[in-house]
């Protein structure tokens, strides 16, 4: 750690939410694993959720999306929601979460198409969100002997993010932070035939908009052209949570067959979509992902939407 990044020289506001973050996460230690997961979600959707502004947020996406959507519909998503992401939180700093998602079945027409790839030496580019639980679906997939590189975005809050690098850490190595020297690493593990997985949900400042839900999302391109660069096989997969909140199934979807980065991360955006639609609590409708999507910014964006669609439309 640099002489920047200790917790000594950090704004006091930002020690104190770090502080207000990893503080709950670990007195709940004491409770057992079956009580202490929805304790998390219910603290983070009863508390959490309506102070840090989430409501409001998950209300505005979805107003945008989903207008259909009645009052109790939004209310109960936004509740599921922030439960949800609690309990994502709760498992990642749990010792006994790795047992609950060895547990996890991979299903899927993608499954074959895995093993396929592994026996020939393929690389593989698991593309997936924040939907359900992608760590579940990590330690699944490696408890069934595919070793997995995770490329990922470090948190913003310097006193939180150590934790939160050694709890990701804990689960599966290698992992590759956002930034050049990570880029040159995950680089060199898919180069070499490796199995990695990228979550492609975020607003993507230097991306393209292409619809999702019906409006335009700046998506990134990044992990089409690596699929398409290093000949790996591109299956979108979800860690899809149960009704009894505890356990997970891995879904591996059909692969997303090899074209041009802009038709396959549509491809992505719909098969996520569709996936959302069928689970709407389970996605992190918190995201900004149609940040400034109105007034002229947004017309812009539709425009080129239809002008991609039209191409890639004509070019099949």
């Amino acid at each position: 750690m640099s002489d920047d990044t200790k917790p000594a020289k950090l704004p006091l506001m930002e020690r104190l939410v770090g502080l207000a973050m990893i503080g709950p996460i670990i007195l709940s230690r004491a409770l057992p694993y079956h009580l202490r997961v929805p304790f998390i979600g219910w603290l983070t959707s009863r508390v959490v959720a309506p102070i840090a502004g989430y409501n409001r947020r998950i209300t505005k996406n979805l107003a945008l999306v989903c207008p259909e959507l009645s009052q109790q519909e939004v209310r109960e998503i936004r509740r599921t929601v922030a439960d949800q992401a609690g309990r994502n939180i709760a498992e990642l700093f749990s010792p006994e979460f790795p047992e609950y998602s060895k547990k996890a079945p991979l299903v899927g027409p993608g499954v074959p198409k895995l093993f396929e790839a592994r026996e020939e030496g393929r690389p593989v580019i698991f593309v997936t969100a924040h939907f359900g639980s992608f760590n579940a679906a990590r330690v699944s997939v490696i408890t069934n002997g595919i070793d997995l590189g995770v490329f990922y975005r470090p948190m913003s809050n310097g006193i939180f993010n150590p934790h939160y690098v050694e709890a990701m850490r804990s689960l599966s190595e290698p992992m590759f932070e956002q930034g050049r020297r990570g880029m040159i690493q995950m680089v060199k593990h898919i180069r070499a035939g490796g199995v990695l997985a990228i979550l492609n949900d975020l607003k993507s400042a230097d991306g393209v908009p292409l619809e999702f839900f019906g409006e335009p999302a700046m998506t990134s391109l990044v992990t089409a052209e690596m699929a398409l660069k290093f000949d790996a096989v591109l299956l979108p997969v979800w860690g899809l949570r149960q009704k009894d909140g505890l356990h997970f199934e891995t879904i591996i979807e059909e692969p997303i067959e090899h074209s041009d980065p802009v038709t396959m991360t549509r491809e992505f955006n719909r098969r996520l979509e569709a996936a959302v639609r069928g689970n709407m609590g389970q996605w992190f409708w918190v995201h900004r992902r149609w940040k400034n999507n109105d007034g002229y910014e947004a017309a812009k964006g539709r425009e080129l939407m239809a002008k991609i669609a039209k191409e890639t439309a004509s070019d099949g």
